[in-house]
């Protein structure tokens, strides 16, 4: 069992700089086992993929939205993901998501565990 949960949203202002957390608490298995994502969801749209990253923090990918903008990141001693995100559009506004999982083959998922969201607000 795995309880995620995002801190760090708020309402900035385009162009700003903002970092997302996501602490974990793990009861089976380490934080180290599990791959960790971050994903997005804005007023009536679909979520979306945001970045990923795998159970050693060694491999990173990202969706061509935030690429060159957004930092994804893992502190295993903290059990804690982290996203930073520069250059912040209005675009970038949406409650953003964390998600856990061990069987994790592709951006996609498939994701076991997810926190309850932040809200990140861009104004113009």
């Amino acid at each position: 069992q795995v309880q995620l949960v995002e801190t760090g949203g708020g309402l900035v202002q385009a162009g700003d700089s903002l970092t997302l957390s996501c602490a974990a608490s793990t009861s089976r298995l380490p934080f180290s086992a599990y791959a960790m994502a971050w994903f997005r969801q804005a007023p009536g749209k679909e979520r979306e993929f945001v970045a990923r990253i795998n159970n050693v923090g060694n491999r990173k990918s990202y969706a061509d939205s935030v690429r060159y903008r957004a930092t994804i990141s893992r502190d295993s001693g903290k059990k804690t993901l982290y996203l930073q995100m520069n250059s912040l559009k209005t675009d970038d506004t949406a409650v953003y998501y964390c998600a856990a999982g061990t069987r994790v083959m592709r951006d996609s998922g498939p994701y076991d565990y997810w926190g309850q969201g932040t809200q990140v607000t861009v104004s113009s």
